[in-house]
């Protein structure tokens, strides 16, 4: 993987950051020695981890504090790092609502659609015509294996997901000519805060697991199913019938709902 900073370049943008799969992404590449851009709400968070990758490493961080549901989030982005060459953009951060779509305001639920669907679109869209104009890059979007499945009370994260595992998929056809990887990862169930926010019992793979396996698709695959498990499981949905893959959703999104 140390060719990733030669095809790629010395720096990386990593949303949701602070934790779970964007800490472990930071981790990972720190020690490829890629020099990094730290973004999350959580200003402390960013900032101890900025700490820990320089002391460890010895590279170079950018601590952006943002709320990326916010319209204006990438303003912000633009005036920070419009000095940085950033090669490899990360969109990794995302959260979940779970329960009836009606009992929740709908504030909440268009937030959900800001992160999870509109920032990676922006910031797409934003740094990869940047990647095209120096002729290489990488993006990295977060999907999940929701994807694949209707989940009832948890409808809004499915189909977040679900868009952006295909809007990942048309771009890495568009882009994949033009030296811009793109990879679509769709993990499981995994160890991270984002069960403590969606208010779920998940337990599951680790986040480690989920940056090895992208680490190592990017440039390969336009999208991947981290796991044999899910692998499998995903393969054989497409012999269900719409309906019953809905009562499954239903039945799985019960079962790991905190009461």
């Amino acid at each position: 993987m140390q060719s990733l900073i030669n095809k790629y370049g010395k720096w990386a943008l990593i949303t949701g950051a602070s934790s779970g799969i964007g800490a472990e992404f930071a981790l990972q590449l720190a020690a490829l020695n890629f020099n990094l851009v730290l973004v999350a709400r959580r200003k402390e968070k960013l900032e101890q981890l900025s700490a820990e990758l320089i002391a460890k490493f010895n590279i170079e961080t950018l601590v952006i504090s943002l709320d990326l549901s916010k319209p204006d989030f990438l303003e912000t982005i633009q005036q920070q790092t419009n000095h940085l060459d950033i090669g490899l953009l990360i969109n990794n951060a995302g959260f979940a609502i779970t329960g009836s779509f009606l009992n929740d305001n709908l504030e909440n639920q268009l937030s959900l659609l800001d992160v999870n669907c509109k920032a990676p679109l922006i910031l797409s869209h934003y740094f990869g015509n940047r990647m095209l104009s120096s002729g290489s890059g990488g993006i990295i979007n977060i999907a999940s294996t929701a994807a694949f499945l209707p989940l009832p009370f948890w409808s809004n994260y499915a189909a977040s997901k679900a868009y952006l595992l295909s809007f990942s998929e048309g771009i890495w056809h568009e882009l994949k000519n033009k030296g811009i990887d793109v990879l679509a990862v769709c993990p499981g169930p995994t160890q991270t805060e984002f069960a403590d926010t969606a208010k779920v019992n998940l337990g599951g793979m680790t986040a480690k697991a989920v940056v090895d396996c992208s680490l190592k698709n990017i440039g390969k695959n336009s999208s991947v199913i981290v796991g044999f498990e899910n692998q499998f499981s995903t393969f054989f949905l497409r012999f269900f019938s719409r309906n019953l893959l809905i009562k499954f959703g239903a039945i799985f999104t019960k079962k790991i709902a905190v009461n």
